[in-house]
């Protein structure tokens, strides 16, 4: 259709039908999991920036100042406790801290399902 053409039709009134967005979330069909297998690989190399923060401390700027190397701040957070995993800033899981022979690690505990992780993205 020329761009003519396409204006005449807007001219008299014609409708466009915008899809609904909420409908473009659907369970996919056997088709589009062959499809759907070979998108991902695509997308399979993308770095991904995985945080996780272990807690927060309010200092004072006079304590902050005599920080060195070797010092210590106590976070509010225990073995045990629940965090958020975040994927480039935006939450995708929920984990309990653990530590293993010294060293501190999370253990995943919940996962948000695609429609959670795509309503954070709004």
């Amino acid at each position: 259709m020329s761009e003519k053409d396409f204006e005449a039709e807007v001219m008299a009134g014609a409708t466009t039908i915008e899809p609904d967005p909420k409908e473009a979330i659907s369970k996919p069909s056997e088709n589009d999991s062959i499809n759907h297998k070979v998108d991902i690989e695509l997308l399979l190399d993308i770095p991904l920036e995985i945080s996780v923060e272990l807690g927060r401390i309010n200092v004072v700027l006079q304590d902050l100042l005599r920080l060195g190397q070797g010092s210590v701040l106590q976070l509010n957070k225990m073995v045990g406790d629940s965090v958020d995993v975040l994927a480039n800033r935006r939450p995708i899981a929920k984990a309990e801290v653990v530590e293993i022979n010294d060293h501190y690690g999370i253990r995943i505990t919940e996962i948000k399902t695609p429609e959670e992780r795509i309503e954070k993205l709004k």
